[in-house]
């Protein structure tokens, strides 16, 4: 189908898992006509669950890209997973698209993963609906979903269908709003709810429609629905089942002829520089530009190569453009373009502003590049999306030592394909850490290890990241002067430290007058200082938040030399970290725990004896609450095992890194001797 970037419609599904993302995506894939009947998640057949390891388990465990051509509109369905352990992995794919879709199981209601990913599309300025999915199941209570909903994200929360009494499909409350009996509500008084909140946008339709009585069409309303939709004034709310089909044909027509496309969404912030001064420069979604896209996922195949997936936010890509990626002062070309389906490839010809596309082949690509094919678009970088710092961690080690070349190379593949993940070389311990977002995350990663190199990893909890730093100003001083015979070692430092504010990460500055130290050894004495940062003083930990500043010093117009300065900068770091009043740091951060209401008080008791604090709680849908707290990493880690014991396996739990605090004296000991196992 031929189509410009006013016919494209980009659509991420995000939400819980269970609430039916895949089915909901394959049953739109049908309506469209893509494909010939559904598959099902239960069978392991679906378009967006492909791998082997999501059919067998019945889960998203990655994002999907799969597409439709429908009555002249092309749409790109982005799949999400939808554990909390893959949170990561939805958010960053998100910036592909104009619309996020929360879609929420009828019967689990609004759970936590539906809130952290409506605020997520927020921040990212993207236009949000909510597509109620499994209408049909038993027992639910729609019409108290639906105050549930407007309650907590706000009365602008409003239907764009209702449930049908019959049970089995949905009565259109916009576009065709006849006066059908529905399971709840009037449709006419939803029609005038939707159209007087549109309205309230545009003085003139608002002047026709208010003061005249004038009754307006859907086509009038397309320009004020959507500029409602950008800024936040209405989210649509849409009722479907992916299992029946109802309401999915009427969600296709939302999609098409309401959603923004891409000249009409917001604008991605992009910004040219780093730093404060960075400075935002908007792209236009016109395909005579320059040619501006964004890798928004990696995949990385041992047989098939690197397989960058990307947004086109400005100009036309053709097979044989060459583009800049990144910084990088040497182009690539693109030999293909693929159109993506899932797990199927199609050659295309041209991408243009909106197209969601891959490039095969190309080593140079990673996540969150930006490719261009313009000098004037370089240091332009997407503002990036705010991900969960990996703290839930394994110590990873080859079941072989002579695999470990080839666990480091498959561990750094996943690490590049999920940006949620992290690898981490404790040098001091010779210990490699993989983190991500949970024990389910980590498991997940480690099967794939095992399935795509056939390698068998042994795991073991790892060694808290524990952080040295200073509470109190001080100087130090030292003079390294070595004679073997011939030409000696001389150089001779004054340095003061003073502590930085927490996360403020290291100062070096010189103050040095009169060439006392020469300019040319002054990088020496950073060397040595930033030696011990790395290794630690005191307690053998790496160090965080100080500022050195070198004021004095001697040389030696033959002697001296810069491996002289190193272990004088180094030395008089160690003189100086004596006596600045050091203290031990660990990582505490922020935990949420959903579990069943009859175990709100045993978590809780169990939370505080581990030295943790509880902030609040919330109730719950289905007779659960959430305890939001804090609490050291140490005390959580293995954690998963513990909440199973208390909840009897129905409970569970998020973390993400929120500070360093002082180990109390008492925990200094413990500390060291866990570091040193």
């Amino acid at each position: 189908m031929a189509y410009g970037s006013s016919d494209i419609r980009n659509v991420c599904l995000v939400g819980p898992g269970n609430s039916g993302k895949t089915q909901l995506t394959e049953a739109l894939l049908h309506a469209g006509g893509k494909i010939s009947e559904c598959g099902s998640v239960d069978r392991g057949d679906t378009v967006s669950d492909f791998t082997p390891r999501e059919r067998e388990l019945g889960h998203s465990q990655f994002s999907a890209v799969c597409h439709l051509d429908h009555k002249g509109i092309h749409v790109n369905l982005v799949d999400t997973p939808g554990y909390r352990d893959f949170y990561g992995r939805a958010l960053s794919i998100i910036s592909a698209v104009e619309t996020a879709a929360i879609v929420i199981d009828a019967q689990s209601g609004i759970e936590m993963i539906a809130r952290k990913m409506m605020n997520a599309a927020s921040e990212q300025r993207l236009c949000r609906m909510i597509i109620v999915n499994k209408i049909d199941a038993e027992g639910v209570n729609l019409e108290a979903l639906l105050e549930d909903i407007q309650s907590t994200f706000g009365p602008e929360c409003l239907p764009m269908n209702l449930p049908a009494a019959d049970g089995e499909s949905v009565v259109d409350c916009f576009f065709r709003h006849s006066p059908v009996e529905t399971a709840f509500g009037s449709v006419e008084a939803m029609h005038t709810q939707i159209v007087d909140q549109v309205v309230e946008v545009d003085e003139k339709l608002m002047e026709l429609y208010l003061e005249q009585g004038q009754e307006l069409k859907p086509e009038q309303l397309h320009d004020p629905f959507e500029k409602a939709l950008r800024d936040d004034h209405l989210i649509p709310v849409c009722f479907v089942s992916a299992k029946t089909g109802a309401g999915i044909k009427e969600l296709l027509e939302v999609f098409e002829r309401l959603m923004p496309n891409p000249t009409e969404g917001k604008p991605p912030r992009f910004l040219k520089g780093e730093g404060e001064g960075a400075k935002e420069v908007l792209v236009s979604a016109d395909p005579d530009l320059h040619a501006i896209a964004h890798v928004v996922k990696v995949n990385i195949d041992p047989f098939k190569g690197r397989l960058g997936i990307m947004r086109v936010h400005q100009g036309t890509i053709r097979p044989g453009n060459q583009l800049f990626v990144g910084d990088a002062r040497k182009p690539i070309k693109v030999n293909q373009l693929l159109r993506i389906n899932g797990n199927e490839h199609k050659k295309m010809k041209v991408a243009l502003p909106g197209d969601i596309c891959a490039i095969p082949r190309v080593d140079e690509v990673y996540f969150d590049a930006v490719l261009h094919d313009s000098h004037d678009e370089d240091h332009f970088h997407l503002k990036s999306v705010h991900m969960p710092r990996p703290m839930y961690g394994l110590a990873i080690k080859p079941a072989n030592d002579a695999e470990s070349q080839k666990a480091s190379d498959a561990l750094h593949t996943m690490e590049a394909e999920d940006p949620s993940l992290q690898v981490e070389h404790i040098a001091s311990l010779n210990e490699i850490v993989l983190r991500g977002l949970g024990d389910l995350h980590l498991r997940t990663v480690i099967e794939q290890i095992s399935d795509r190199y056939n390698l068998e990893l042994i795991t073991s909890l790892p060694s808290i990241a524990y952080r040295e730093t200073i509470t109190a100003n001080a100087e130090g001083h030292h003079r390294h002067k070595k004679q073997t015979g011939g030409a000696g070692q001389f150089g001779e430092v004054y340095l003061r430290i003073e502590p930085l504010p927490t996360g403020e990460g290291f100062q070096f500055e010189s103050k040095v007058v009169g060439g006392s130290i020469p300019s040319q050894y002054l990088p020496a004495v950073e060397t040595g200082v930033r030696q011990v940062m790395d290794s630690g003083g005191n307690f053998g930990y790496p160090m965080q938040d100080i500022k050195v500043t070198v004021y004095d010093g001697k040389h030696h117009p033959v002697d001296s030399k810069e491996i002289a300065f190193v272990q004088a900068g180094k030395k008089a770091f160690l003189d100086a970290i004596s006596n600045a009043s050091p203290i031990v740091m660990e990582p505490v951060v922020d935990v949420s725990i959903t579990v069943p209401s009859r175990c709100a008080g045993g978590v809780t008791g169990d939370l505080s004896s581990m030295r943790g604090m509880i902030s609040g709680t919330e109730a719950l849908p289905e007779d659960r609450i959430v305890i939001s707290g804090q609490a050291p990493l140490k005390e959580l880690q293995g954690y998963h095992s513990r909440l199973k014991s208390l909840t009897g396996g129905d409970g569970s739990f998020t973390m993400d890194f929120s500070h360093y605090a002082e180990v109390s004296p008492d925990f200094i000991e413990s500390a060291t001797t866990s570091s040193a196992m």
